[in-house]
């Protein structure tokens, strides 16, 4: 039976490890979207700064093209994140799940060893 409890315990270390994954997940969207503001601010501060808010214009300021495409990168990635964080909680579920069913095997198990 000694498997069985170190089934559980690894069970609920993946289960664990799994949480964890998701949260540094959902901390890295929530850092690129801060970002992302920070930026598109300096973007509208830029273009105030020199009066020119098309970026197709000439002499559109460098930094705000470039602070552009940094935000839209960003947004990239948090899509992709996004799409990372769903096969995450699918597979927390499953796991927790599995989790659940070793639990419920070593408990009933464990109950059978008490009256015997």
């Amino acid at each position: 039976m000694k498997s069985r409890e170190s089934l559980v315990r690894l069970k609920e270390f993946q289960v664990n490890e799994k949480r964890r994954q998701l949260h540094q997940l959902q901390m890295m969207m929530g850092e690129f979207d801060r970002m992302t503001k920070d930026l598109e601010s300096q973007i509208v501060i830029e273009e105030k700064r020199s009066g020119i808010s098309d970026p197709n214009h000439f002499a559109y300021p460098t930094f705000a093209k470039a602070a552009r495409q940094r935000a839209d990168n960003l947004q990239v990635s948090i899509r992709d994140l996004r799409t990372q964080e769903e096969a995450l909680e699918t597979s927390l579920e499953e796991m927790q799940a599995e989790y659940a069913k070793a639990a419920a095997l070593e408990e009933r198990d464990g109950g059978m060893r008490a009256r015997a």
